[in-house]
This record gives C-alpha cells, structure tokens and sequence, in this order.
C-alpha cells in the first residue's frame, strides 16, 4: 500500500504518456541532425550563413534541445510548484504542433525555400510555443507558494515565444520586405536571445533545482539564484539596447561582462552543491552534467576576441563565429542533455513501472533502467567528435570536421540506442510465494 504522502507525491506528476514522446522526438531529431552534419562537413569551411548548417542548428535547437526540454520541464514543474499541471491536452498540442512544424521548417532551411511549407512549419512552432507558455503560467499560478526554478522557467519561455517570433518575422521578410534591413542583419538578435533567454536561463533555472537533487546535497541559495536572474536578463536587455542603436561593437562587451558574471556565479552555485554533497560519489551521468558548466564559458570567450580583435583579424572572424555557435549547440547543450537524460528518463520510467511496488527489495534502482556501459562508451566518443569538429573548423580541415561528424554520429546512435532501452523497459510480472504474499 502506498501512504498518501507518497500517492500525493505522484498525484503532482505529469502522466509519463504526456512526456515520453519529447524524449523519443528530440533523440530521433539528434541523430538525424548528426546524419545532415556528416554529408554537410564541408560547409563548414564556409561562411556560417549556409541553408544546410542553418537547417542543423533549427534541428538541433528546436528538434533536439527544445522539445527535450519542454518534455523535461513538464515532468518536473509539478513537483517544483507542488501542484499540478494544468493542461495534458495542451501539452498535446505543444508536441503534435512542433512535432509537425520542426520537420518543415528545417526542410525549407535546408533548401533555403522560405515560402508556404516553412511559413508554416513557424507558424505550427509559435503556436506549440504559446500553448507551452499558456500551460506554464496557468500552473503556476496554482502554486501556494513563489518558486524561484518556476520563475526562470516561465521568463525563458516568454524569451522563448519571442526568439521564434523573431524567427518567423526573418523568415517573411525574405520574401515579404516587412523590416528596415534584410534578415541577415537581425540574426544576432535571434541567435542571442534564443542563448541567452532561453537556453541559459532555463538550464539554470532548471539545473540549480535538478543538481543539488540528484547530487543529494543540502546547499541552497536562493539570493544568489535571484542575482544571477537579474544578471542573465539584464545582459540580453544591455544586448538589445546596444543592437537597437546600433553602437559601436566594443559595447557588446558590456553585457558580455553581465553575462559571464551571472555564469560565474552559477558555476558557484554548482560547485558549493558538489561540495555540500551527502553522496561522495558521483556518477558518470552528473559528471558529464557538471563538464557541460565549465563549456558555456568557451564560447563567451570566443565572442570576446571577435569584438576585440575584429578590425585585425577579420579574415578569421568566420572560424570564430562557427565554433561559438558550434559549442554553444554541439558542446554546451548537448553535453548536459546527454547526462541529464539518463538521470530524468530512468526515473519517469521507474515510475511508471515500479512505484507501487517500491516497498519491494527486487526493485531496481532508475539507474539499472539503462546500459552504463554504453553510455560510458558514447560520453568518450561524445567528447573525441566534438574537439575534432571544433579543430577542423579552426584549422579549415575537411578530413577533421569528416572524421568528427563520424564520431558524433556515432554518439547519437548510442544515446538513440539507450533511449530506446528506457523506453521499452517493462516491469516483470509479480509472482506470488506460496504463502501468497508477493
């Protein structure tokens, strides 16, 4: 029997129905974007304006980054808020719309065709985003009491809504002249507040939440977790309004310099975690977790020597601006998706299938629910593709960029692989002893 401090406990979960499908779509959306990376890798010797690797990133960003995140945050806000979600049906309708929406975008990127088809694979994102803005903030609002994570959450995807709109309004205005300047010249303003306000702001929301978590440790911050917030917001304004009068791009430093203090002190925030741990060891999921910290500040650094030295040395400027993004996506965001993926996923499975008979000394644990082994294998390889690639872009080696393609593709075939054992993991049958307990 379950005491109902426990049934209460699972009351404010979502239904893993409503979930599993984010898991299984971003895994798929991985490995395709690493199968268009490999027969692209000579793009990359380019400049980064290119329909193949505009088409990788939407896929990796949107497909990949996105949709496991929604799944992930619609798993977890419940218990965060301690109260439950308020809509599965438009938790529904965020996956069936992107679902459908991500695949014609990035179609109409890869041909670099911006008429009906890609029109309205935006359109299906922008109204999958709205309906996942809509459920957030209707469930928050349920909530007895202020949560800090809750906060970040709903922020990023307000930047989130506003990233796509921005996004779709670039992608008119190829065809349709509706802006003063052509797309080009608003992309960075897409690129960055897509980074900043979503990505970052939603994995710190999430992660200082998840890592002291899963770390089993009893340090807390919240003033300092309100600081790096207004810190990380205050860099995309600092941005915006140094876009918007378009000064001189040394300015760029400024909310550079917000940006990376606001990190800092997130990578604080983790460290005094690590350090406040009750479990001394740590797995090699959180570990890869934790690396994916010590990455984001890479391409902050990247972004500084562009400012700095682009009047010098602006033939090189290109090398630059591919590897930010490429460690930003490929680096950074992947490299905490693929550790916090075998943290979460085994433990919605788990249950699923084995909470009502967690009093049991037979239960598995969630992390028996996947292949370590594999998972180990796939983190090496992760890693070895991901500084190749980096090195080939620098170096304009096409046999680097080929051979590190090869190796990521590699990766996402064992992470789709690993996936698919989670998912298709199924309790055995009880079996009864003879005096008839279980």
């Amino acid at each position: 029997m379950l005491d109902k401090k426990d049934a209460s406990a699972r009351s404010k979960t979502t239904s893993y129905k409503v979930v599993l499908p984010f898991y299984a779509y971003a895994a798929l959306s991985f490995l395709m974007a690493t199968i268009l990376l490999f027969f692209s890798s000579e793009n990359f010797l380019n400049h980064y304006f290119q329909p193949h690797i505009i088409a990788i990133t939407h896929i990796m960003t949107l497909g990949w980054a996105t949709m496991i995140i929604l799944g992930a945050s619609y798993q977890f806000l419940p218990v965060m808020i301690e109260s439950e979600l308020y809509s599965d049906t438009l938790a529904y309708s965020t996956f069936i719309l992107s679902a459908i929406g991500i695949p014609l975008l990035a179609y109409g990127f890869y041909f670099f065709n911006m008429g009906f088809y890609t029109k309205l694979g935006g359109c299906l994102i922008i109204l999958s985003l709205l309906s996942y803005l809509i459920n957030l903030g209707f469930s928050i609002t349920k909530s007895a009491k202020e949560n800090i994570h809750a906060v970040y959450i709903f922020t990023a995807a307000l930047w989130l809504v506003l990233t796509a709109s921005i996004g779709l309004t670039l992608v008119y205005n190829f065809t349709d002249i509706i802006l003063p300047n052509n797309s080009l010249h608003y992309l960075p303003l897409h690129v960055n507040f897509g980074i900043i306000g979503w990505f970052i702001l939603l994995v710190i929301g999430v992660a200082s939440r998840l890592i002291p978590m899963f770390l089993i440790s009893k340090y807390t911050n919240n003033t300092l977790l309100k600081v790096i917030y207004y810190l990380i917001n205050a860099s995309i304004l600092t941005y915006f309004f140094v876009f918007q009068y378009a000064l001189p791009q040394e300015w760029t430093l400024i909310p550079l310099f917000i940006l990376l203090t606001g990190i800092l002190l997130f990578t604080y925030f983790c460290y005094k975690s690590y350090k406040g741990r009750i479990r001394k060891s740590v797995d090699a999921q959180m570990k890869l977790s934790l690396f994916s910290i010590t990455i984001i500040s890479i391409p902050i650094l990247l972004i500084s020597t562009i400012i700095l030295t682009f009047r010098y040395v602006a033939e090189e400027q290109n090398a630059f601006f591919l590897s930010y993004g490429f460690i930003i996506i490929f680096g950074w965001i992947t490299a905490l998706i693929l550790g916090m993926t075998f943290k979460t996923l085994p433990f919605i499975i788990w249950t699923k299938e084995y909470f009502s008979r967690s009093h049991l000394p037979s239960t598995p644990n969630p992390k028996d629910l996947f292949n370590s082994l594999l998972f180990k294998i796939m983190s090496v390889i992760y890693l070895i593709g991901l500084i190749l690639f980096v090195f080939g872009i620098f170096t304009k080696s096409i046999i680097l960029l080929k051979i590190g393609s090869i190796f990521l593709l590699v990766c996402a075939l064992l992470y789709t692989l690993n996936v698919i054992i989670i998912l298709k993991h199924t309790a055995p049958p009880l079996v009864k002893s003879g005096n008839g307990n279980l």
